[in-house]
């Protein structure tokens, strides 16, 4: 295969120089994080246990409760503990989950893919971020993974959307959740549908959410003798005299009642703070609302919690998600997305990145962000063409929306205008309520089209209102106009039939830009603690050795999705770093 060196992801290594990590109990407080630095016992037998058991699993979401299944399933006892009520960001997203190679559900749907082709599309996308070792392993398991959360319960349909889409018809439930469809990918490798949906029933209308593979984990491990403690905030880590982790110190509520008010106030504070931009009309009142919710949650949790320590016998599995949702660890490591959306829920905090820093342990890419900007629906927007603050187009705009963010944010300065002439325009509109187009999608489009769009009768006009280059709009407009007539190729591989001639003023521009007031774009962090391949084990901070005694899995580690993203890639990287440190756990021999 032959690709282009300007298509091929960059190096997620040393995009830009990483922020400062501070120790634990410094700086760390100043994001609102109660981290203490770790307590070294010389007789961990003489110390006051509060609880013990094999493996301990710090955050009860995704990764969490994929590490406790399969501990339990290889004869482990595991404790899992969650700040909120578990689940966090991979039972709220949008039940996406990547999986190919002939799983089950692309068989029944008369889908061809194998493992090499999963792979060989996926290296465009996850560059160097993993070893090829690595993606080839993810790939090869990815079809008996599928069948795991199958036996387990978690339901998957084989009714496919063979459409560029960025989120399927509700009634959907395979689909192409990246790149592939469009150029230059879809000429590399031949492709697959790899998006598999859950499906839950409601009220006899099929939905998906991440919950339907979530909750029927949870149960299984449950059955399987899981100790769940929630409402159940991780502080410090404990290390023997050889510095191995050997258990957590906890904050719990003792009182029932008090927990519930608890639980309440942080239900309230998510539905407020989370999945909301900073830069949305509105925004000020939102937040103001939630965080008086929090507020009130951490009165509560001050007064009326009491600390305990759970001894981990064998290993500690940090699975606490990323840090979207704590917006000054945002602006600390990746100040240039800290207006965009933060797709998350409040247990996003980097608490459990930090228990790691807390003990020596390493991160890396902490300034990677993946920000979605998925032009499509409505079509109209995808035959547009995207041009950057200079008036300079830069993307092929059918393109998956991670992979147009980062473009936008990385290289060209988080600005990103979608121009169209009057016709298309108005096709935006008549889209807005095309086939499978979502009401947020179709909410999205008409927001923007009646209240956000600027107008020009001529290019140079609309390149005044935006501060652009007129010559190089024109040039542009002029350069895709021929590209989409057929008279040349296309220099970011779109077909004439995905894109149209813009010649009929006046003509419009969207703002697409990461602070865009009426386009909000999502955002979620995919660096973390730097871990060993094989096993999820935590490198130290100084030399090449690991943590003895600690793994990280999910967002809590760097993982496959940790350069470019595509939809349900973070969860599956979640249900496949957390079994490879419960693997690695019970065949520690600790």
């Amino acid at each position: 295969m032959n690709v282009p060196a300007d298509f091929m992801p960059p190096s997620p290594w040393g995009l830009r120089p990483e922020a400062s990590v501070p120790e634990a109990g410094r700086d760390i407080r100043d994001w609102g994080l109660s981290i203490d630095a770790p307590l070294t016992l010389e007789d961990p037998e003489t110390h006051d246990w509060d609880e013990a058991a094999d493996m301990i699993v710090v955050g009860l979401g995704g990764a969490g409760v994929a590490a406790a299944l399969e501990g339990l399933e290889r004869g482990l006892s595991v404790i899992a503990l969650d700040q909120y009520d578990g689940g966090g960001s991979s039972a709220a997203n949008g039940g996406v989950f990547y999986a190919g190679g002939g799983t089950p559900i692309q068989r029944e749907a008369g889908i061809s893919d194998d493992a090499q082709r999963m792979e060989d599309y996926l290296r465009y996308e996850v560059g160097d971020v993993v070893s090829p070792e690595t993606l080839r392993d993810f790939c090869e398991q990815s079809a008996g993974t599928v069948e795991w959360l199958q036996r387990h319960g978690a339901p998957f349909e084989a009714s496919y959307w063979p459409k560029k889409t960025s989120y399927p018809p509700l009634d959907k439930f395979l689909y192409h959740p990246d790149s592939s469809l469009a150029g230059p990918f879809r000429d590399l490798t031949p492709p697959a549908a790899r998006g598999h949906r859950t499906v839950r029933r409601n009220g006899g209308k099929p939905w998906g959410l991440g919950a339907g593979i979530w909750e029927p984990l949870r149960q299984a491990a449950l059955n399987r003798g899981l100790v769940i403690h929630t409402q159940t905030e991780a502080r410090q880590l404990a290390l023997d005299s050889s510095g191995r982790v050997i258990g957590v110190r906890v904050e719990r509520f003792i009182d029932p009642a008090i927990r519930k008010r608890y639980s309440r106030h942080i239900a309230a504070a998510n539905k407020w703070i989370a999945m909301l931009s900073p830069t949305f009309p509105g925004a000020r009142l939102t937040f103001a609302i939630g965080y008086r919710h929090l507020a009130k949650a951490k009165a509560l949790a001050a007064a009326g919690r009491t600390s305990a320590w759970v001894r981990a016998r064998r290993g500690v599995v940090l699975s606490a998600g990323g840090f979207i949702c704590n917006p000054d660890m945002v602006r600390h490591f990746a100040p240039d997305y800290s207006a965009g959306l933060p797709n998350g829920t409040l247990g996003d905090n980097g608490s459990g990145i930090m228990l790691g820093v807390s003990a020596g342990g390493k991160t890396a890419l902490m300034e990677r962000v993946s920000a979605w900007r998925f032009l499509s629906p409505p079509r109209a927007w995808g035959q547009a063409l995207l041009v950057n603050g200079r008036g300079e187009r830069y993307c092929n705009e059918t393109w998956y929306g991670a992979r147009i963010g980062d473009e936008m944010v990385e290289r060209n300065g988080g600005r990103g205008y979608i121009i169209m002439d009057r016709k298309l325009f108005r096709q935006s509109l008549r889209d807005a309520f095309g086939e499978g187009v979502l009401g947020f999608q179709r909410d999205i489009t008409l927001v923007n089209a009646f209240f956000a769009a600027e107008k020009g009768p001529t290019p140079a006009a609309l390149a005044a209102k935006l501060g652009c280059d007129p010559a190089l709009l024109a040039a542009n407009i002029a350069a895709y106009n021929r590209a989409a007539r057929g008279e040349k190729p296309d220099r970011f591989h779109k077909s004439p039939d995905e894109m149209a001639v813009l010649d009929r003023g006046p003509y419009y521009a969207i703002d697409a830009s990461v602070d865009a007031r009426m386009f909000p774009i999502a955002c979620m962090t995919v660096g973390g603690l730097s871990v060993d391949e094989k096993s999820g084990a935590v490198r130290r901070r100084e030399g090449e050795d690991i943590v003895p005694g600690l793994y990280a899995a999910g967002r809590n580690a760097v993982g496959i999705c940790s350069n470019l993203y595509v939809s349900g890639l973070s969860y599956a990287d979640c249900i496949y770093s957390g079994r490879r440190a419960a693997r690695a756990i019970s065949e520690s021999g600790q």
